[in-house]
């Protein structure tokens, strides 16, 4: 029973947090501001969309493709389809419950590849953890290329008093935590020391891994092509269409954060990209439309492959 109602609240809390962010944002709308966001839907460049879409395709083939490397260094093998729908499935069900397509991903190669699934599961986080290695280097390249902005942006909103206080309490709690880290023996802290070691074992795989110069090539693409669908999506709208490369790696990081902590940016990922392109004088309806524009579009993307993998993965493998 408690088993059930962990499931249902994992998927309605998120859901009701993005409901919750939608009403707030369109009650900050005037009448007349929302049907000028009307209009940037009805004339944006939907060509742009498209092509973002193509590419996109891209990044879900590659991901596809390095995970043979990673099951190949295990001793496994498994058809490149199998993979490729796999992948689709896990994005697909990452829009349910956050974190399930990991799990969904190892399922389906345990059932048509014969890959046991703690061996599948193991390639997916030494995976994530190269991923967030990369996504890491996005957020350094922004803090870098946008310091100045984001170090206005901080002051002007955040009083100097309340900066002081804020990194006093901050450095605090970094302490405290070193010394708990180190001498605590707290299950908790156990526990995600032991976790840690996990990860660091995974690391160490890729590593020791005979083709991990293609795996971390595809990594690199993999993000490659997420950076290049984002920005490409800028030129739908003459509005956004001018802004900066920095700008656009701000608001990829920050796009990407609000997908990762929520039922994939329902709700979360126009509102933050909105709030991101006010900092470069995009007005707030502008970035709304176009936050709106990728979430939906990528989503919609992410539903009919997600579907047709469904569908196709059992009729690709009758024999299983």
């Amino acid at each position: 029973m408690k088993k059930k109602i962990s499931k249902w609240l994992s998927i309605l809390l998120p859901l009701l947090l993005g409901v919750i962010l939608i009403v707030y944002q369109y009650h900050q709308f005037t009448a007349d501001q929302l049907v000028e966001m009307k209009g940037y839907f009805r004339n944006a460049n939907y060509l742009y969309i498209y092509l973002s879409l193509f590419i996109a395709t891209f990044g879900f083939a590659s991901r596809a493709y390095r995970w043979k490397f990673s099951l190949e260094h295990m001793g496994y093998t498994s058809k490149l389809s199998n993979n490729i729908m796999a992948v689709c499935i896990g994005y697909f069900m990452n829009l349910t419950i956050p974190r399930s397509g990991e799990i969904s991903r190892a399922v389906i190669v345990k059932k048509y590849e014969d890959v046991p699934f703690d061996k599948a599961f193991g390639t997916i986080v030494a995976e994530r953890i190269v991923d967030l290695m990369l996504f890491f280097l996005f957020v350094f390249t922004a803090l870098i290329l946008q310091f100045k902005v984001l170090k206005n942006f901080i002051i002007s909103t955040i009083p100097f008093e309340k900066l002081i206080l804020l990194a006093l309490i901050g450095f605090t709690g970094f302490i405290i935590f070193v010394l708990l880290w180190i001498y605590s023996k707290w299950t908790f802290i156990l526990f995600i020391k032991e976790k840690l070691a996990g990860l660091m074992e995974g690391m160490l795989s890729i590593v020791k891994m005979k083709k991990k110069w293609p795996f971390l090539f595809h990594s690199l693409f993999i993000w490659f092509t997420y950076i290049l669908m984002f920005y490409v999506a800028i030129f739908a709208l003459d509005e956004t269409s001018t802004i900066s490369l920095g700008a656009v790696i701000t608001a990829f990081v920050i796009g990407s954060l609000a997908i990762g902590f929520t039922n994939s940016g329902f709700g979360a990922f126009p509102l933050l990209i909105a709030q991101i392109f006010l900092l470069y004088h995009i007005p707030e309806t502008v970035g709304t439309a176009f936050g709106w524009l990728v979430w939906i579009s990528q989503t919609a993307l992410t539903v009919v492959l997600g579907s047709l993998s469904f569908l196709l993965l059992p009729l690709l493998n009758k024999n299983k």
